[in-house]
């Protein structure tokens, strides 16, 4: 790559996109019960408006890095913010639930194909010295999105309707459009004339909508298990049929042969899966136990995206001054003491306790996130960049999935299906922090494989 390419231009591109994604999702949660009122949806039409997008995105993101290999990374990001903005304004127009979660679907995809290129094109854009500040905005700017998305969202919903929502995702995509057309004129595919492994990209999409659906209904009796075991199935005979291919779509020799990215990957796999739960639990205990209005609430939770949103360009900086591995092992260490602390909570635990418990909680995020995404990013040959950046926001979904299944079996066992109610409210708390101690010890096994790096990163030496 000789073309010289605006960095800051770049840099504003991925932090526009990033910053609508997950506007997009966390604003769309609140207009929810507006949309079921307006179509008559039932609650779980109306959860679908959501794990579709979920799905859509989880399904696409590893096949859509490849592609960006193969083709451009600057193209497929185009192609992708082109669909999810024209997407948006569709949904702006549904006519029914069935074509809201339609449009959902598609808009997942255009989100998949700028998840799986934004990090791949900033590591290209941007020297190893400065790469960590760059991903450390990058990343902060997901936060933002995250924290603006429940008021922004609300207050769109309560004053102009919830399509208002919809409508504003037309002019922030077309400005990013814009922006990516006529100041990032890279292009960066590395891989450029190789075939697309068509064959692996089914099996592993069938076999994660198997895993996911399954996991998502484990309270509903023994066919979901049977469909996590078939998902869990596919994806091993997804792993051995790609170990065959001389182009597939994820490198098996990438996990079998660099201990740095397989263990960074599974790092972040166990994070999320111990602190994504985090805030399901927190939502459900201060409007159920500490008797919060859902307002009152979303104003609490936003503590810790808040904390990451401010602390990530910083800690993505401290990446660059120091080695990333560490810093991100701190952040989970961090981690580990916020869901310790959290496991002991209790109907009478103070809030200045659980404002402290969501801070601390955001701080070590904030470390680990940005240079964990630094360290695989930086472990890989540029052919296979797309890829990882694929790989690694497929673990943050999966690891979503994984803390959820957790939830929904602990639930399961300890509540047996009934609501949080006063009645219900020692069996809820007894599975929150049944839950949290399960996420701790996830957490220490995540600071293990992050640990191991070090060994990688000596005997590399």
């Amino acid at each position: 790559m000789t073309q010289k390419v605006s960095r800051s231009a770049t840099l504003f591109a991925v932090c526009a996109a990033h910053f609508i994604m997950p506007f997009m999702m966390s604003a769309v949660g609140v207009a929810l019960p507006a949309i079921g009122r307006e179509f008559g949806a039932s609650a779980m039409q109306l959860g679908l408006v959501e794990t579709t997008y979920v799905l859509s995105s989880s399904v696409f993101l590893l096949s859509m890095g490849r592609l960006a290999d193969i083709h451009g990374r600057r193209r497929i990001f185009v192609g992708g913010l082109g669909l999810f903005t024209l997407v948006g304004g569709l949904l702006s127009q549904a006519w029914s639930i069935e074509s809201l979660i339609f449009f959902r679907f598609l808009q997942g995809m255009g989100g998949a194909m700028v998840m799986a290129t934004t990090m791949a094109i900033v590591v290209s854009v941007f020297p190893p010295q400065n790469r960590g500040n760059a991903l450390g905005i990058a990343v902060a700017a997901v936060y933002a999105g995250i924290s603006c998305g429940p008021f922004i969202g609300g207050l769109l919903t309560s004053w102009l309707g919830w399509r208002s929502i919809f409508y504003l995702s037309v002019p922030l995509g077309a400005l990013t459009f814009f922006i990516v057309l006529t100041r990032l004129r890279g292009e960066w595919a590395e891989s450029r004339g190789e075939p697309f492994d068509w064959k692996g990209s089914i099996i592993y999409a069938a076999s994660l909508l198997t895993l996911i659906s399954g996991a998502s209904n484990l309270d509903h009796g023994l066919w979901a298990w049977g469909l996590v075991l078939a998902g869990t199935i596919g994806f091993i005979l997804f792993v051995l049929f790609e170990d065959r291919l001389q182009y597939p779509i994820l490198n098996i020799a990438l996990l079998r042969d660099n201990r740095i990215f397989t263990l960074s990957n599974l790092a972040a796999l166990l994070n999320y899966a111990a602190t994504f739960g985090v805030t399901f639990f927190f939502s459900l205990y201060l409007q159920y136990v500490k008797g919060m209005s859902p307002r009152e609430a979303g104003l609490v939770l936003i503590i810790q995206p808040i904390t990451q949103a401010l602390l990530s360009p910083l800690c993505g900086m401290l990446a660059d001054r120091y080695r990333a591995e560490k810093v991100a092992t701190v952040g989970m260490t961090l981690c580990v003491v916020g869901l310790a602390v959290a496991a002991t909570i209790t109907s009478s635990t103070p809030m200045p306790v659980i404002f402290s418990v969501l801070g601390f909680m955001g701080t070590g995020f904030a470390l680990f996130s940005s240079p964990n995404v630094s360290v695989i990013m930086g472990s890989v040959d540029p052919s296979h960049l797309g890829v990882a950046s694929g790989l690694s926001s497929s673990m943050r979904t999966l690891g979503m999935m994984t803390s959820m299944m957790i939830i929904t079996i602990i639930f399961s066992i300890l509540m047996d299906g009934q609501p949080v109610t006063l009645q219900t409210q020692p069996a809820f708390l007894q599975s929150m922090q049944t839950a949290l101690v399960v996420f701790c010890l996830l957490c220490l096994v995540g600071i293990g494989c992050s640990v191991g790096r070090f060994v990688s990163f000596s005997g590399k030496a």
